[in-house]
């Protein structure tokens, strides 16, 4: 199958790919609190990821944003979760997250420091008892609580976010 034949039809939905991964260290979490100027979700704590780049797949690309956010290489990088999140109906564009998880052999960020920042934010290692503390982006409460029950070889889930009428977060998980 050529180029040619791999159409994209227009006014179908297309998603953006994009990777989240959690990396654990014992009973840690590293999680990027987002820099006060950042475009979404200022000061608030996500996982590490990003977009992916049109020459690689997606476990290539969450393996570059964990090196490129944090310093370290992704060992033990699984895929968790799979989440179709419609962003605009309108012009039926939306997002295609995969979601990792990496385990870090040691606690270090970055070579020299502990948490060196980027335009992305400061990489900060977090107890998993002290998340409920945290300002943490909105979906976080529902997926790090999955992600760290799932067992090593346990098959990615799926899900889909919409928002109701009240302008509030809904996830469904497929089972």
């Amino acid at each position: 199958m050529g180029r040619a034949d791999q159409k994209i039809i227009p006014n179908r939905y297309q998603v953006v790919p994009r990777t989240l991964c959690f990396i654990i260290h014992e009973d840690e979490l590293l999680l990027l609190r987002g820099a006060p100027d950042k475009r979404i979700w200022p000061n608030r704590y996500n996982g590490v990821g990003g977009h992916v780049k049109p020459n690689e797949d997606v476990y290539a690309a969450a393996r570059r944003e964990v090196r490129e956010e944090t310093g370290l290489e992704a060992q033990d990088l699984r895929l968790r979760g799979v989440v179709n999140i419609p962003v605009d109906a309108q012009s039926k564009r939306g997002v295609m997250l995969f979601i990792f998880t990496a385990v870090a052999l040691a606690r270090a960020v970055y070579p020299s420091s502990e948490g060196a920042p980027s335009e992305e934010g400061v990489p900060e290692w977090v107890p998993a008892a002290r998340l409920s503390e945290l300002p943490l982006v909105e979906d976080l409460s529902t997926l790090i609580p999955r992600v760290l029950a799932m067992g090593p070889d346990a098959p990615p889930f799926f899900a889909h976010y919409h928002y109701n009428a009240q302008d509030q977060l809904v996830i469904t998980f497929s089972e």
